[in-house]
């Protein structure tokens, strides 16, 4: 009976060549903070190309807003419209490489890490912290997904390789 199944999985090509099978490169860290909000995600977003600039809108207490450029193309805003808003533009071929930062029931503060050496912070330095950082080696943040209501509730951060097919993208 077993070489029976044996042969039947063989003939219908689910027994795997060994050369088939590819590393992995994906992974994600999160969810952080509340369970509130609506859901957001920018997964189609990553088709544009890398993460080239963030704008982050921030108050006294919260991180109240995001909104990411892939590429060229800026992603829909998510969050509130309190606070200031700030704006960071990566040098061309760099990458967000870690993300730290703090939470409650809201995301607090967020610092984010370039492998150029780079550091970026926002936010109030309260609540739990946390660190984020791909499993796999020279990989980079490629999207984020959450969600968000006045503030933004919960984050998570998706990291891949930086794409090749990106001429523009300076890697």
């Amino acid at each position: 009976m077993s070489c029976f199944t044996f042969l039947a999985l063989l003939c219908c090509g689910i027994i795997i060549n060994a050369e088939a099978i590819q590393p992995r490169s994906s992974s994600s860290s999160g969810e952080y903070g509340g369970g509130g909000g609506k859901r957001f995600s920018h997964s189609g977003n990553q088709l544009d190309g890398p993460i080239t600039a963030l704008r982050i809108r921030v108050n006294r207490w919260y991180i109240v807003g995001l909104q990411v450029r892939y590429g060229k193309e800026w992603s829909n805003y998510v969050g509130g419209s309190s606070g200031d808003l700030e704006e960071i533009f990566l040098h061309p071929g760099e990458s967000i490489t870690q993300v730290s930062g703090k939470y409650k029931s809201y995301l607090n503060k967020l610092m984010l890490v370039t492998d150029k050496g780079r550091f970026f912070p926002f936010g109030r330095d309260s609540g739990t912290s946390f660190n984020a950082a791909p499993l796999y080696p020279g990989t980079v943040l490629r999207y984020i997904s959450g969600s968000s209501g006045s503030v933004i509730d919960a984050i998570s951060f998706h990291w891949d390789n930086y794409p090749t097919n990106c001429p523009s993208c300076g890697k």
